[in-house]
Parts: C-alpha cells; sequence; structure tokens
C-alpha cells in the first residue's frame, strides 16, 4: 500500500573538522511508521532513564550501554523498512575550484540544497496517482532568518520536480529536543564525524592515555558500524555506499566530491601534521 505522508528530518553538524567537513544527515519516516518507531524509541528512553535530549556530545562511559540498547533499536526499525537514514560529508582534500565569493557566503544552505536533492534519490520514488505528501522538518538552522527563508524558497521549487506534494507550511524548523528520531540522527551523524576525523586517537593533554568518554564513543561508534554492515556488509566510512536503487536503501552514505576540485594532499590524512 502507498504511503500517503512521508516526514524528513534533517540536520548538520561538523562544519570545519580536522580532514572531512559539512556533515549533514536526514531521517526519513513513512507517516505509517512514524508514530510506533517514535513511542517505541521514547518509551525504550523512559526505562533507560534517559529524560533529556539524547545527543552525540552527550556520549559518556556511565550512559554507553544506554545509549547502545537505543540505537540498536533505533536500526532495527531501519530494518523493517520505513525508515531510511543518509549521511553526507565532504573530504577537505577535495578542495573545489572556481567558486564565487557567493558560493562561499552561502556555502552551508548549498550544500544542504545538494544533500536534500540527491541523497534520498527523491526523483526515484515510484510514481503513484496520488502523490504523498511530503513534510520537511529542519534542525533550527545557525543562520540568518533572510538565508535560511531564500533557502526553503529555493528548494521548494526545485522539489517541484519530484512525484512528492511539498508545501511552504509542511517546511519549518524544530527543536531536537522534541523528535528522538532527530536524537538519533545525531547520535549516527555525530559518529561518523568523530571517526573520520580521527577523534578517537585524542589524548588527555599532557599524557599518552585517552580519557573515558573518547573510549565510550568509539566503543558506540564500533556498535553504529556493525548495525551499518547489516544493511552494507563491505561499508566503508570514508566512501560512498553504493549499489540497489538508492531510494529504497535504508541507510546511504555520502562522500560528496565537488565537480570542479583539484587534490590537496596537505589536507589528507597522511599530509595532515
Amino acid at each position: 500500500m502507498a504511503e500517503k505522508e512521508y516526514i524528513l528530518f534533517c540536520d548538520e553538524s561538523e562544519r570545519s573538522g580536522k580532514f572531512y567537513s559539512n556533515f549533514y544527515g536526514g531521517v526519513m519516516v513513512a507517516s505509517s511508521v512514524y508514530e510506533p518507531a517514535t513511542q517505541a524509541l521514547n518509551g525504550l528512553k523512559r526505562e533507560l532513564n534517559l529524560f533529556g535530549e539524547v545527543k552525540w556530545e552527550k556520549v559518556t562511559e556511565r550512559y554507553l550501554d544506554r545509549y547502545v540498547r537505543l540505537i540498536q533499536l533505533f536500526f532495527t526499525f531501519m530494518r523493517q523498512g520505513g525508515i531510511r537514514l543518509r549521511v553526507m560529508f565532504r573530504q577537505n582534500a577535495n578542495e573545489p575550484i572556481g567558486l564565487t565569493h557567493e558560493h562561499r557566503e552561502n556555502e552551508y544552505f548549498l550544500l544542504y540544497y545538494q544533500f536534500i536533492k540527491h541523497g534520498f534519490q527523491l526523483a526515484g520514488y515510484p510514481v503513484h496517482p496520488m502523490a504523498p505528501t511530503l513534510r520537511l522538518y529542519f534542525d533550527q538552522f545557525p543562520d540568518t532568518k533572510e538565508k535560511a527563508t531564500i533557502f526553503k524558497d529555493h528548494l521548494l521549487r526545485q522539489l517541484g520536480q519530484v512525484p512528492f506534494r511539498v508545501l511552504s507550511e509542511n517546511m519549518a524548523e524544530v527543536r531536537s529536543h522534541d523528535h528522538v528520531l532527530l536524537q538519533c540522527l545525531d547520535i549516527v551523524m555525530g559518529s561518523m564525524a568523530f571517526r573520520l576525523n580521527d577523534k578517537h586517537k585524542e589524548k588527555i593533554s599532557g599524557t599518552r592515555s585517552r580519557g573515558k568518554r573518547t573510549k565510550a564513543k568509539e566503543a558506540l561508534y564500533k556498535v553504529i558500524l556493525k548495525e551499518i554492515q547489516t544493511l552494507h556488509p563491505r561499508f566503508n566510512i570514508g566512501m560512498s555506499t553504493g549499489g540497489g536503487r538508492l531510494w529504497e536503501t535504508p541507510y546511504a552514505h555520502w562522500n560528496f566530491i565537488p565537480r570542479h576540485r583539484e587534490i590537496n594532499p596537505s589536507r589528507t590524512k597522511h599530509g595532515v601534521k
């Protein structure tokens, strides 16, 4: 049975990482799955005494086991269908060339647009006589209201080409505190930025030892990696996932490479000192 509505939650993080930057993520959920998934995840949070907002930056040794259980339930819903997750990022060594001042000034929203347009392959959704509604909820933008309005207006025009009904009133900024799916997205996306930028190797200042929080985050990343590998057995964190039809894939990972670029070896993991 065709879904009548989909909800797309979007967020971003790590705008300027050591090796990888501009992380964008999205969770797309079918309306029939939204309520049961949200209720189950919030119910588990209450059971685990996680009453506040869960997010990657809050991961500690004390709460590790609770975060593991929550993220495993989240991936269970993904494997069952109805929830799709996408992460996009940019490798610093791939430096875009030919950018104007306007491009650099609006980098945040230009990359956001690319992520939404291509990350979920919305144009690949099977065409139905009654096109489903698509709601887009963005974690609050860290930019001016004027730029955000221009971005949403442009995105609305572009989404007129996909087989969904997208209305301006169905595009809004929300608080991740109020949406557990956005919180789970933050954890997965944060784990990718953590590992790709080698934060698992960070030592306590003046010592050769890693902190307990760093070790806990690495342990959670490894759990997330195993969950992704149930969907992509040959998953490589630094490369785009391939194979299959992107629209149908529960998890997809996208290393965004500018069309016009040059490689800067000094910004690779071998080049950065």
